[in-house]
């Protein structure tokens, strides 16, 4: 009876043990499975931490009024933050025509055409939201593109690279590793310079979005009063231009009979030798005359 007891409570207490067992393996694989969740979730979280993705955008569109959306692009890339890095506005006349209206004034109607161009830079997080504002400014959109560029593996290897001249750095200053040529030592930090100021490029590229914005109107119709520029239509009416003739004619009349009285020697001996010649020829009449 008493050997049947310890059988039972020996095989009481080996199956507990077993539960126990059984129990622990199931908790430790439980925890290894939750940890192994926490690390992906990590991992992930790392990732999308160190992604670099460089946003850029292009925008094309027709509006009524180009100096209006211009002044309303600006306002919109202030308000979310961000900066407006070129703009400018052109206009050309595509054909002119000048109407006389009176003598000395013209009614010139010009046809020209206003287009802008602007380049702006937008927090990344909020370019799909300008972009969708952008798009209802408009008549319509010619074209619309956006472009993500993933600069990750970049970024890595540029991070890498000043890790490792870092390291050689702090060797060579401790003298573990001895440049003999200083003109190397210069390189090196002149690349360890260009690494960080890319590296710090791609986080501004990354931080800020540049758009590209092109909007035009439809040709416009100007209207203006101008001054004739031709001077020959500024001359006076017949009447005073004839008037005019006549005094100028009797001024002339006058400044003639005055040459002539200034050259009355000339004149007075040029009568004088004509006198003298038709003299000759009648006192001295030549042999062919005297025949006949």
């Amino acid at each position: 009876m008493k050997t049947r007891t310890l059988i039972l409570l020996g095989s009481i207490a080996l199956l507990a043990a077993c539960q126990g067992k059984h129990g622990d393996y199931e908790m430790a694989n439980t925890d290894k499975r939750a940890f192994d969740s926490a690390t992906a979730d990590t991992a992930a979280a790392d990732s999308a931490a160190i992604a670099k993705l460089v946003k850029t955008a292009d925008i094309s569109f027709k509006v009524k009024n180009v100096q209006q959306t211009g002044d309303t692009i600006s306002a919109l890339t202030a308000r979310i933050g961000g900066m407006v890095m070129h703009h400018q506005m052109t206009s050309s006349v595509n054909n002119s025509e000048d109407i006389h209206v009176s003598g000395d004034s013209l009614m010139r109607v010009s046809a020209f055409s206003t287009s802008a161009d602007m380049t702006v830079k937008v927090p990344s997080a909020r370019l799909q939201e300008f972009m969708t504002k952008i798009s209802h400014m408009g008549l319509y959109v010619t074209r619309r593109q956006m472009d993500i560029e993933d600069k990750s593996l970049d970024y890595l290897s540029t991070k890498l690279k000043l890790q490792s001249r870092k390291e050689l750095v702090a060797q060579q200053k401790s003298g573990k590793v001895t440049i003999k040529d200083p003109q190397k030592v210069l390189w090196l930090k002149d690349d360890m310079t260009d690494g960080q100021i890319e590296n710090q490029q791609i986080d501004q590229n990354v931080r800020y979005s540049n758009v590209s914005l092109a909007f035009f109107q439809s040709n416009t119709i100007l209207k203006e009063m101008i001054a004739n520029d031709d001077p020959s239509a500024y001359q006076l009416p017949f009447f005073k231009r004839l008037l005019m003739a006549l005094a100028n004619g009797w001024t002339i009349f006058v400044e003639l009979i005055l040459g002539l009285a200034y050259l009355w020697v000339l004149i007075l001996a040029g009568v004088g030798l004509w006198i003298g010649y038709k003299t000759y020829k009648k006192n001295y009449p030549s042999p062919v005359s005297k025949s006949i």
